[in-house]
């Protein structure tokens, strides 16, 4: 950025400074601190020059917004010319509770539906389970067949609005009842536009909602990259998830390269499968978390851009620019918010979304103050939504393009950030790559291990938590919170029922049969998922034909 001679005579002239000025005044008035560090506990100076980006190069490190690297943005206005899709998660009790709550979010300016699943079809298993029994809709909305997914979207053009589904596991089942009930409203799979999160290998690492082993649940992905570089055009087929890493108790630092590596593991499961790079990868997005550390977070979505942009390019080849764009997701940090003074956790939402549009989000869920006590009430949902039409409307955050672009800290921390992350890619490649790191256990230990600092830290009173550890007071829970009626369960089980006494039994039969036949073989398994949910085979009896066939996993870092 400087020659060598202008930074050497900024470096002397921060050296005086810091002897000179700031020495006095410390002498009078100690830091408050003995140490500053980010949320992370990366250490952070007191002061950034330009001589701390020792060989920075404008072109190579920043280049413009929409052009590679990408640092400053993957489009070149940003959100001068389009905002970020304000997509709040929704989804509890029946179809028709969620179908209501979609209803209202978008009458109040919601740009995009983002989908909760209950934990029963999170794990692949229909409400009259006996292992569903007590948890039917409590966490997210119960999708037991197309009938349920029918419900869902009833009333919801869905060539008008891109959909987002928070589903791993059972992902490709899930996404074959969308495109079932598309379908039925007389949309072709081509307009259909929206998410399906698919990324299996954080499951391993961070969430632990898996179904499957790690080589069949892989197998199952690329059947869905191939599918969708064919048929579904506009999808976007996995979004590579940090935020679950985050939530596990990962650094910011952690978060970055874990997510990185899961990408490169799809893309190279992608390739071998035979899918061309270019066919797939524009299709690939990211979703980040959003934690309290105003700047790192900032600098790690920079660095992100930047990192798979050359890791698309250089690594694997890819010649469409498309190829190499990291488009994101944020949502605000679930495990930041606190039980106790629950509307301090408006504060905390709006830095933190502020931080997620200052570092170039292209789609953002903001957290309702009361998710650490329950599913959230319309009121703190509109709430959160609010924070984001504050930011993208009032703050003026919105009407420069990366406007921290240039900030000596900002640059400082994005390199730092980088050079730390692919320091942990390189640990990752040099075991094999992801799935096998994972076998062993690493990622899942790195996190465990930082999680344990993290909180040693706050027990420490080292990092602070307002309301937990210090500003405390003694209160009376002050919001009112969503119960799920406990009659969802007993109706949901019974309209299961009613699906499977009404369809036809034996055209089922086979086409469970046929998706058995193909999943021993090489054929893509997506047309056959298609078949069954079509003719209302229930998500419990899809997954458990393929629990016969392709087996069940237990984590080795667990057990």
């Amino acid at each position: 950025m400087y020659d060598k001679k202008r930074s050497r005579k900024i470096s002397d002239g921060r050296k005086r400074w810091e002897a000179e000025t700031l020495g006095k005044t410390l002498k009078r008035s100690p830091e408050r601190l003995s140490r500053f560090s980010t949320v992370s506990d990366e250490e952070i100076g007191a002061l950034y020059t330009p001589d701390l980006l020792d060989g920075f190069d404008y072109g190579k490190e920043l280049s413009f917004p929409g052009e590679y690297p990408y640092t400053r943005g993957v489009q070149p206005s940003m959100y001068r010319g389009r905002l970020w899709t304000m997509r709040q998660f929704a989804g509890y009790g029946s179809a028709e509770d969620t179908n209501a709550r979609f209803k209202y979010l978008l009458d109040q300016g919601q740009t995009g539906l983002s989908t909760a699943f209950h934990f029963p079809t999170l794990m692949g298993y229909d409400s009259d389970s006996p292992r569903a029994r007590g948890e039917v809709g409590k966490c997210g909305v119960a999708i037991d067949s197309l009938k349920d997914m029918e419900i869902l979207f009833d009333g919801i053009p869905l060539d008008k609005v891109t959909t987002s589904m928070t589903i791993n596991g059972p992902a490709a089942m899930v996404f074959a009842m969308y495109l079932a009930v598309g379908e039925k409203q007389g949309v072709p799979s081509e307009k259909l536009g929206g998410t399906i999160q698919n990324d299996i290998l954080k499951e391993y690492i961070a969430q632990h909602a898996w179904i499957f082993p790690p080589e069949p649940s892989m197998r199952i992905i690329t059947d869905i990259l191939g599918y969708c570089a064919e048929r579904v055009p506009k999808w976007n087929t996995i979004s590579i998830s940090g935020y679950h890493i985050r939530e596990a108790g990962s650094t910011a630092v952690q978060e970055l390269p874990f997510t990185i590596a899961d990408g490169i593991a799809y893309v190279k499961a992608g390739i071998e499968a035979g899918v061309p790079v270019d066919k797939f990868a524009p299709r690939l997005s990211f979703f980040f978390n959003a934690h309290m550390d105003f700047f790192e977070e900032i600098a790690k979505y920079r660095a992100a851009r930047r990192m798979w942009a050359r890791i698309m390019k250089e690594r694997f080849k890819a010649k469409d620019e498309n190829s190499w764009k990291l488009r994101f997701h944020t949502q605000t940090a679930g495990c930041t918010l606190t039980a106790q003074q629950p509307q301090n956790n408006i504060a905390r939402v709006a830095l933190q979304a502020l931080s997620a549009v200052l570092g170039g989000t292209q789609s953002l869920h903001t957290n309702s103050m009361d998710e650490t006590l329950a599913l959230p009430t319309e009121h703190a949902a509109t709430v959160a939504l609010r924070t984001q039409q504050i930011i993208a409307e009032e703050s003026g955050a919105a009407h420069s393009i990366d406007p921290l672009g240039g900030s000596f800290f900002v640059e400082r921390l994005t390199g730092e950030m980088e050079a730390k992350a692919m320091a942990y890619i390189e640990k990752i490649d040099d075991m094999g790559g992801m799935v096998a790191a994972i076998k062993r256990g690493y990622p899942q230990r790195e996190i465990a291990d930082a999680a344990f600092h993290h909180q040693r830290l706050v027990d420490a009173m080292e990092k602070k938590i307002v309301g937990v550890n210090c500003y405390k007071m003694e209160e009376n829970l002050p919001i009112p919170i969503l119960k799920i009626d406990e009659n969802v369960e007993r109706m949901q089980v019974a309209r299961t029922r009613e699906v499977r006494a009404k369809r036809n039994g034996k055209r089922v039969k086979s086409r469970i049969d046929a998706l058995k036949e193909a999943s021993l073989s090489s054929a893509n398994l997506m047309p056959v998922l298609l078949d069954a949910v079509r003719e209302y085979a229930t998500l419990g009896e899809v997954c458990d034909a393929l629990r016969e066939t392709m087996g069940t996993y237990t984590d080795p870092a667990m057990f």
